[in-house]
């Protein structure tokens, strides 16, 4: 996004959970990258983004995310997006029990459900976390463990339940048995549990494994060694469980969810003409019977409205787009394109711009900062910055709106129905009045009256002969004796015939 992406807010009544952890410590060695694991983004929001915001209609009572790797990064990102979550550094990265127990407390007042998820959970849906709860609720269960059906579990934790469905294990690959590995339901990495219970089940775990530390996955054990009911809520779709480990996995994290999006769009009516070449972020809308043809990318908070035609070839980040309006080959950001606007192809619509009802502004067109009134045109070849231009104007071909003296930026008006020169250059600041006319390459640095016509050049002056005379031998001199040749000889077959019996000396 150009901006930073609005905060995930918060929803009125009554919260379904006591807390919601997010567990974004991780330092994420595998995406080889120096942007933190949970700052990537995708679809118009980052991995950190998509988790909140999946968590945010439970309208926990506190948030709480604990950040490590990257911290200065990551906390400047949740105070933009989430200002009133809890940060908690953990300065150490001993593993995921000790991030948890190091967030329940930062927030000792928090009782009832608590949510555990980690921070790179992009793909999980508001609808997966609202299931996780209710079935949690009518168990009565003190833990209950998301998890997912996957072809290939390979690499994953296998959830070890009794005859009677009960979770009674994570096992992690390294430590399952044949039988254990042929399991295929594997764990999601997101927890809903008392908050009591957890508190108390972290206080025991230890930290004798290979990595020495502490496993979250062991509070589940210690639950089930002290009689407590724990459970497991399968999620509907196994994608939403995904998390992200690299480049490669990130890029498919992508693709998911951005055919989630077009998805979601086709259902309700929107025209998607090639699904593999369209990008849209999720923070972006777009109405039914829009047309988004093929390369055509959505970003942002854009908007796109009803019988609107976008692209091909289109990147529209933060932009409006009206009713009817066209935007073809064009990139726009932070512009308003009214309804009936035609923009492009291979147009600049830079932040500021304002294209008002039935606007063109052609090819090789660029805007900053610039109105555009209804029905008027800028067709090609322009600049145009730092301008308020009325209705009913047309702007000649390779004209400059010169905006900037070096140290500041100044404005330039057209008024109503004016009809400016093709390369005109407006040296701002200056006007030009309503019904006004400038000439052809004219530089206008005065303000032109309404209804005057303005000339601001030079006459021509026209040296016959100069390039035979300066420039002898060349082949323009060449080229304009032959030229002068053959307009002698047009001349003599235009002289008229003498009439026939007659002489100089007359008739006789």
């Amino acid at each position: 996004m150009s901006q930073l992406e609005p905060s995930v807010p918060t929803p009125a009544g009554t919260s379904r959970v006591g807390a919601v952890v997010v567990l974004a410590a991780g330092q994420g060695t595998r995406m080889r990258s120096r942007t933190p694991k949970v700052l990537h983004e995708l679809g118009g929001r980052s991995m950190l983004g998509h988790v909140l915001a999946a968590a945010a209609p439970l309208g926990a009572e506190r948030t709480v995310v604990v950040v490590g790797s990257g911290r200065d990064a990551v906390l400047a990102h949740l105070a933009a997006i989430a200002p009133d979550a809890v940060p908690v550094v953990q300065e150490d990265q001993r593993g995921t029990g000790h991030a948890t127990a190091l967030a329940l407390a930062a927030v000792p007042d928090v009782s009832g459900p608590v949510l555990v998820v980690n921070g790179d959970a992009l793909l999980l849906r508001a609808a997966t976390v609202e299931e996780l709860v209710t079935a949690h609720r009518a168990s009565g269960d003190v833990l209950t463990v998301l998890t997912a059906e996957v072809p290939d579990p390979t690499g994953l934790g296998r959830i070890v339940r009794d005859a009677a469905g009960a979770v009674r294990a994570i096992v992690e690959e390294r430590d399952a048995d044949e039988a254990q590995r042929a399991i295929a339901e594997v764990n999601a990495g997101v927890y809903l549990g008392d908050a009591s219970a957890v508190r108390a089940a972290l206080a025991g775990v230890g930290s004798a494994n290979q990595q020495g530390e502490q496993y979250l996955t062991d509070v589940l054990g210690l639950l089930v060694a002290d009689g407590a009911p724990v459970g497991g809520h399968r999620a509907t779709d196994p994608e939403d469980t995904l998390g992200c480990n690299d480049q490669r996995e990130l890029a498919a994290r992508r693709r998911t969810l951005n055919d989630r999006v077009l998805d979601d769009l086709m259902r309700a009516g929107v025209v998607v003409i090639d699904p593999l070449t369209t990008w849209v972020d999720v923070t972006a809308e777009v109405a039914a019977e829009a047309v988004l043809q093929p390369g055509t990318q959505l970003r942002g908070a854009t908007t796109v409205a009803a019988g609107a035609v976008v692209g091909p070839d289109t990147t529209l980040v933060d932009t409006e787009v009206g009713e009817g309006a066209s935007v073809v080959r064009a990139h726009c950001q932070l512009a308003v394109v009214g309804p009936e606007v035609s923009v492009g192809p291979f147009a600049y619509l830079r932040p500021g711009t304002r294209l008002a009802r039935g606007a063109k502004v052609g090819t090789f067109v660029e805007t900053k900062n610039a109105t555009v009134g209804a029905g008027s045109k800028v067709p090609h070849l322009s600049y145009v910055g730092d301008a308020t231009i009325g209705e009913g104007t047309n702007i000649g071909a390779a004209s400059v709106f010169v905006n900037y003296d070096g140290v500041a930026k100044h404005h330039t008006t057209i008024g109503n129905h004016a009809r400016t020169g093709a390369d005109n250059m407006f040296v701002a600041p200056v006007s030009v009045g309503d019904g006004a006319y400038t000439a052809a390459g004219s530089v206008i640095t005065d303000d032109v009256p309404p209804g005057a016509m303005a000339v601001a050049r030079g006459r021509q002056h026209t040296v016959e002969g100069w390039v035979a005379k300066r420039r002898p031998g060349t082949p323009a001199a060449a080229a304009a004796e032959a030229a002068e040749a053959r307009a002698g000889e047009r001349a003599e077959d235009q002289l008229p015939d003498p009439t026939p019996g007659t002489s100089s000396e007359g008739t006789r």
